[in-house]
């Protein structure tokens, strides 16, 4: 596949792929909010502050028709994020900046409204916890907010006071009678998260002045004061009446375990009812139908060391689906919808006359929008039909009142995220004017493939510069995505390869066992054996790749991050072919990072100690004699740093470059004590990229290009 956006070196010398701080300040777009009317559409957009330490973000408004320019309609220097509109058209968001009418008080996230009729944004409310997500109904005054309370206040003032106290006397302890205790890089407790009703508040005593202008005073409800910490991870959207809410829901089970029931809350009473919870299954809300009767349903099985998660669409009758006793009768309530469908979808809208669900999902390196019909609509033929042809990740997707368009974030390893107009009934894809052009770059984009030993498909992506040739062939680095279960599909920013191929290489990006997009089997092939099907599907691609003509085989480096980290270990274990390894936020010894990872009681369901042991990097170090580069975060609660830690002392004392009488050695060890599983500061992604361009440099090319400067080396 050949890029349509490729330039000549006499058109533009330079891209801002040649230059990392030209890179970091591209404008990146993220979340669509459209209007109930279908006349505006709202995206976030994130730049680089003036010191390129930490990225701003602004809403921007964007014509849904695609006549008008996009337009910034918020500015401040803390930002702003999470637009939703309500009912009325008036637009919330949430935002730490100073309050204007309250220039004295303590900015914390507070909620935010634009009016639907224009005019500067105010706040409509602010606590001392800050607020969360937002929801809003589509047809009904009706806006909810999602935000944290110490677990023993009593009210609003009660919980103020008592992290008042906190801070001022310096507490940061936080007691535990539970599991999990961390999340990703967060520290969970004392606070624990609540569903809140926003509600007009207390009208102004009689005779006090106010303008004309002034917005009603607004408080919240605690809708969920019971949950506990079942809300921590919860998906939840809102009917259209606004008088439900569904959730998912974590209730905690014996030796640590946990799983993920459907509860509903009623809003007028605050009362909450399970709707499903089977053992074995975890279910989750996708959206309601707009006559509010029906919701999408998501299920996943557990894992087992034996079988991977399976995951599925339902429809659940909301009028009717709880027993006498408030809890529905598991998947006995739940009709199938795109049965035997075996890729993992997320639903994403109904259509406005609620025959169909559109969905997305990923597929063969993309990740297109599909449309299901749901049983006993017109047409009858219940088979996903995908309605977005490109080779690109949908994401964000909002249907038109009239039911005509849809509207998504859009990208691919072309282009960074951009919002677009699908017509529903033709699949044409139309780019609306946007907050930024394209960042051209110039090489060119294929698609390739092979059989593994088993005669199953590798496929992948392989970016190239544009003057690799049989006369002048790349060096390759392969690059394994994360997760495992995900896909080389869509633009990033950590992982981006255009960064490496302005700089002579190919980035080879395959898709091996266990990735999404190909099916269950595809999947399962990997299951549980990391170091097998995987293992051998990313050899079998590197090894068609390296027979073409415009790349030279004998300049290789593998490179992956959490998973892929995870496989580089084990590549570095199990071959020298490559003259260099990069693992970023790797897994190495499998039988410490299983009960110390942030979700321990997940991995523990998914290998056995034997197939841990059986798949442990970290038993093959005396094998390693290729170069390493080891890079992780401290604040990473994923993939605790004690793996980088046995890591990085491991192959300095036991491989086979191991560290000599002068204690040097060629391996290294990139160490971020405030970064966590991702590496998120600018200034951070810039060392990073440097560095891991030394470390490539020095291994493959023989050429010493010197370290970033802010190292202090």
């Amino acid at each position: 596949m050949a890029s349509t956006d490729t330039q000549t070196p006499a058109e533009h010398p330079e891209t801002p792929f040649h230059d990392l701080d030209h890179y970091l300040a591209l404008p990146r777009v993220s979340g669509l909010a459209l209007s109930p009317d279908g006349g505006r559409l709202v995206t976030t957009v994130a730049t680089l502050n003036d010191k390129g330490t930490e990225y701003r973000t602004a809403l921007w408004e964007l014509d849904p028709a695609g006549q008008k320019q996009a337009r910034r309609i918020t500015r401040s220097a803390k930002g702003e994020a999470g637009a939703v509109f309500a009912a009325d058209g008036s637009l919330y968001f949430t935002s730490a900046r100073p309050d204007p009418e309250s220039p004295d008080a303590e900015p914390v996230k507070a909620l935010w409204v634009l009016p639907a009729d224009g005019g500067e944004a105010r706040v409509a409310l602010s606590r001392a916890g800050g607020i969360g997500g937002l929801l809003a109904a589509k047809e009904a005054d009706a806006l909810f907010v999602t935000a944290s309370v110490l677990a023993g206040s009593t009210d609003e003032e009660n919980d103020e006071e008592r992290r008042k106290d906190r801070k001022d006397n310096k507490v940061a302890a936080i007691l535990h009678s539970g599991y999990p205790v961390r999340y990703w890089d967060a520290d969970l407790g004392p606070a624990q998260p609540r569903l809140f009703a926003v509600e007009p508040g207390a009208e102004p005593e009689p005779g006090k002045p106010v303008t004309v202008d002034a917005l009603p005073p607004v408080k919240l409800r605690n809708l969920t004061p019971d949950a506990g910490n079942g809300l921590r991870e919860a998906d939840t959207v809102v009917s259209p009446d606004g008088k439900t809410v569904y959730s998912s829901f974590t209730r905690p089970l014996a030796n640590a375990d946990s799983r993920t029931v459907l509860v509903a809350v009623d809003v007028a009473t605050g009362t909450r009812r399970v709707l499903l919870d089977t053992e074995g299954m975890s279910y989750f809300p996708g959206p309601v139908s707009p006559d509010g009767r029906t919701l999408v349903v998501l299920s996943e099985t557990d894992t087992t060391p034996e079988q991977a998660p399976r995951i599925a669409l339902h429809l659940l009758d909301v009028d009717g689906s709880a027993d006498s006793d408030g809890s529905a009768d598991g998947d006995a309530a739940l009709t199938p919808l795109a049965q035997g469908w075996d890729r993992w979808a997320h639903p994403a809208a109904w259509l406005p006359d609620g025959s169909a669900v559109l969905v997305t999902a990923d597929e063969d390196g993309a990740s297109p929008v599909f449309r299901i019909a749901v049983p006993g609509s017109a047409g009858g033929d219940t088979a996903p039909v995908r309605l977005t042809a490109d080779p690109a990740a949908y994401t964000d997707v909002a249907v038109s009142p009239d039911g005509r368009s849809a509207y998504a974030l859009r990208s691919s390893y072309e282009f960074p995220a951009e919002a677009v107009r699908i017509d529903l009934a033709s699949g044409d894809v139309t780019r609306l004017p946007a907050p930024a052009e394209r960042p051209a770059y110039r090489g060119r984009l294929e698609r390739v493939e092979t059989t593994s030993a088993d005669g199953s498909r590798v496929p992948g992506y392989l970016a190239l510069p544009e003057d690799a040739s049989a006369t002048n062939p790349a060096p390759l680095l392969l690059w394994i995505h994360g997760g495992p279960l995900g896909s080389w599909n869509a633009w990033t920013w950590r992982w981006n390869p255009w960064l490496l191929v302005a700089r002579g290489y190919a980035v080879l990006l395959p898709d091996p066992a266990l990735s999404t997009g190909y099916g269950q089997d595809h999947i399962q092939r990997g299951w549980g054996e990391w170091g097998k099907a995987p293992f051998l599907d990313l050899m079998a691609i590197t090894d068609a790749v390296e027979q073409r003509p415009d790349i030279d085989e004998t300049r290789t480096a593998a490179m992956g991050g959490s998973f892929g980290g995870y496989m580089a270990n084990w590549v570095a274990g199990h071959t020298d072919r490559f003259k260099a390894i990069v693992t970023h936020a790797s897994l190495w010894a499998l039988d410490q990072f299983g009960p110390t990872t942030d979700s321990a009681q997940y991995w523990l369901k998914e290998m056995t100690a034997e197939m841990a042991a059986e798949n442990s990097p970290h038993l093959h170090v005396e094998n390693i004699r290729t170069p390493m580069l080891v890079i992780h975060g401290d604040k990473d609660y994923r993939v605790p740093i004690g793996e980088g830690l046995r890591l990085w002392y491991e192959l300095l004392s036991r491989s086979q470059l191991a560290a000599d009488e002068n204690g040097e050695t060629d391996h290294r060890f990139l160490y971020f004590p405030d970064e966590n599983h991702w590496i998120l500061q600018p200034q951070h992604a810039k060392v990073w990229y440097g560095v891991v361009e030394h470390f490539l440099a020095r291994n493959l090319l023989d050429k010493d290009i010197p370290v970033p400067d802010e190292l202090g080396l």
